[in-house]
């Protein structure tokens, strides 16, 4: 994989083909998009170039006579590399790499990229890593053979091995390893969670550069990173939130969604996902000054659905308030969605109506039990006791009847502790 977030900017032409069924203007939106993705990445756009085309060409996906254009284009400009705003086989990769003499980056391998040079901590390295090299392997060309050095290996091939066998084995083996890696962050995380157990978690979801981390440094008077630019945030953040005097939650920043994220990508990011997964609540947190609102919040839904938690209670934050034009979508976004704020988290406009939302949400999310153990069973109680918080024993001769508040995933985690109880005694 070429890596452009290098010293000095590189030159790049943008490329998108509008296929049927999509209009102009929506094209020319995408590449505004697939733009500041390059500027991220550290990519100066001096050219953009939209085609249509009604079949995609499986040997240079814009047809060779294009591709011949896009060659003559570059060299022009003096460009370093061109970019495409769809994913490109291996095969049109190597022949647009070949007719041009120009480096080929498709949309995943420029995310990819991004998300490689914004990753600081440990696991949001290995995630990358990861999901670099699982693109990589079916586009592999002879460029990894330094992996041996990192998993060893090479000594043991068979004289008949080629050289490019010897590469995808070591990735192969890299892949295991990362794997491997992820499991364990992942059961350190666990074990840093169950801390977080008896507090509401609320997490902050969205499209990219919707403002999730400006509206978490705003309500919880923090300092996380922010900058206007696209995946400013990897690792989730995570802030206590007073939302009124009795009740606090914990307020948890996650990374951005984006239309066409890499699978590898989400996969690799599983882990860092799961604090939305366990999440007792989402902000769904959109930007409402976007033309391209409407998709956006599309994409962010289906990711949630990937996730399977786009049926977790969520609130609809739509921000950036003060930048909004057609004034008229506030009552539209009102009818359609029940659980819906406007914000400007910049300006800290209306964030009493958001504090406001989340109290009333939370208490939905709060589940009361009342029940009644054998007085003998110290496991089960002392396992509730941590699961919840006992607001009441009632002790008799033989039984004990508490009564407790905990969250619905704990409540979930209780009924499946009796149930198994229950079966044991049978």
């Amino acid at each position: 994989m070429y890596e452009i977030n290098s010293s000095g900017k590189e030159k790049s032409i943008l490329v998108g083909v509008i296929k049927k069924g999509t209009d102009r203007w929506e094209k020319e939106d995408h590449l505004e998009e697939l733009a500041l993705l390059a500027d991220t990445a550290g990519a100066v756009v001096t050219d953009k170039v939209i085609q249509e085309k009604g079949k995609i060409d499986p040997a240079f996906y814009v047809g060779r006579g294009k591709a011949e254009e896009l060659s003559e284009l570059a060299q022009k400009h003096h460009a370093d590399l061109i970019i495409f705003d769809d994913d490109l086989s291996p095969a049109q990769i190597r022949n647009l790499e070949g007719l041009s003499d120009k480096k080929i980056l498709d949309r995943s391998g420029l995310i990819l990229d991004i998300f490689a040079g914004r990753a600081k901590t440990r696991e949001a390295k290995t995630q990358v890593e990861l999901a670099q090299l699982k693109y990589l392997l079916p586009r592999l060309t002879r460029q990894w053979t330094h992996l041996s050095r990192q998993v060893g290996g090479i000594g043991t091939r068979g004289p008949g091995e080629t050289q490019l066998e010897v590469d995808r084995r070591l990735i192969g083996k890299r892949i295991s390893k990362l794997t491997a890696d992820l499991v364990k962050i992942k059961k350190q995380r666990d074990v840093r969670r169950r801390g977080r157990e008896l507090t509401i978690k609320a997490a902050l979801v969205g499209y990219t550069n919707a403002g999730k981390s400006t509206l978490l440094n705003t309500l919880t008077d923090s300092k996380v990173f922010v900058e206007d630019r696209l995946f400013a945030t990897l690792d989730p953040t995570i802030r206590r939130l007073k939302i009124d005097d009795h009740s606090d939650l914990l307020l948890i920043d996650t990374v951005g969604f984006i239309r066409k994220l890499p699978h590898n990508l989400v996969a690799s990011f599983m882990s860092t996902l799961e604090e939305a997964i366990v999440a007792d609540l989402l902000l769904h947190v959109v930007d409402i000054s976007h033309p391209l609102v409407i998709e956006q919040i599309s994409v962010v839904k289906e990711v949630l659905n990937e996730l399977e938690i786009l049926n977790t209670p969520t609130i609809y934050v739509f921000n950036k308030i003060d930048k909004l034009e057609q004034k008229g979508l506030v009552q539209r976004f009102k009818k359609e969605y029940k659980h819906a704020v406007f914000v400007s988290a910049t300006k800290g406009m209306f964030l009493e109506d958001l504090k406001k939302e989340m109290v009333k949400m939370s208490s939905e999310a709060i589940v009361d039990l009342e029940l009644t153990l054998d007085i003998s069973d110290s496991e089960t109680v002392s396992k509730i006791h941590r699961l919840s918080e006992v607001l009441e024993s009632d002790y008799q001769e033989n039984t004990v009847t508490l009564n407790l508040r905990t969250t619905p995933e704990n409540a979930h985690k209780i009924k499946w502790l009796l149930k198994g109880k229950k079966k044991s005694q049978e």
